[in-house]
């Protein structure tokens, strides 16, 4: 049965290989050269020190994917919105282990007084990624055309949304 908890150090070799896959072989991220375990390692600890949420899905003892979230933008009027970011190991993909993943990162990120997540989808032919935030509430905003080049082709990214908690029907605490 798929555990879904922190992440912890020890991931971090598990989790860079994970992204590498998609960095090399996807458009959902529009990173060309994959980052190497420092690298995940210092973005990792940068969420943490927010107090934001970043979590792996262990599956048999293997780590299967993960999600955090960070700050949208970083003045201070965006401090209640923050962009989720996930990604599955590929034979994980497809089997509602991401939509799992993705609720839990939706209710850790309302703890800590995220009103608004936001996603950040590139390309808009990412049918599992806008499937799997659609299946969880998000909502499409909108598409920013053509704003990445990957793969020797222009790319889309897709917007889309949802409250948390009280959303914005009330001000923050």
């Amino acid at each position: 049965m798929p555990l879904i908890r922190p992440s912890r150090d020890e991931d971090i070799v598990a989790i860079t290989a994970i992204y590498h896959h998609h960095v090399l072989t996807g458009t959902g991220t529009f990173e060309i050269d994959p980052p190497t375990e420092a690298d995940m390692a210092s973005r990792r600890a940068d969420v943490l020190s927010k107090g934001l949420p970043y979590l792996v899905l262990e599956d048999d003892g293997r780590v299967m994917g993960f999600a955090y979230c960070n700050w949208f933008k970083p003045r201070p009027a965006y401090r209640f919105s923050a962009e989720d970011s996930i990604y599955m190991a590929p034979d994980a993909q497809g089997k509602g282990m991401g939509r799992a993943l993705l609720t839990e990162l939706c209710t850790q990120a309302e703890r800590t007084g995220v009103r608004k997540f936001l996603a950040v989808i590139g390309d808009s032919a990412n049918a599992g990624s806008i499937g799997v935030h659609k299946s969880v509430g998000f909502s499409h905003v909108g598409i920013l055309q053509s704003c990445g080049w990957k793969f020797d082709r222009w790319l889309d990214v897709v917007m889309m949304e949802k409250p948390l908690g009280p959303g914005d029907s009330s001000p923050p605490q």
